[in-house]
């Protein structure tokens, strides 16, 4: 299993928008095959910034996610709200203490 993780900024007139469509969104996103947990944070200093935590069990999984109309559709809606680029990790998950 990796993580992806991906910081979003947008302009502050567009947050409400980003939410509105990102509850819309996120059961289909969660649903996809191989994700296992989808997460949204807020920055507290910033709130112009988000962050999303997905977890997926192959990086083929992610990369068909990618490359699906629900992807295309999210990411279209999305990336017109941005006021920077966004940037993203995918990540190994070594170790989770609960």
């Amino acid at each position: 299993m990796f993580v992806r993780i991906v910081k979003m900024s947008f302009h502050p007139e567009n947050i409400t928008a980003f939410l509105e469509n990102f509850e819309l969104m996120k059961s289909k996103i969660r649903n996809a095959p191989g994700n296992r947990l989808l997460e949204l944070y807020q920055d507290k200093h910033n709130p112009s910034i988000f962050f999303t935590y997905s977890y997926w069990e192959t990086e083929d999984d992610l990369e068909n996610y990618r490359r699906s109309e629900l992807f295309y559709d999210v990411w279209n809606f999305t990336k017109k709200l941005f006021n920077d680029k966004p940037e993203a990790w995918s990540v190994d998950k070594l170790m989770s203490l609960t």
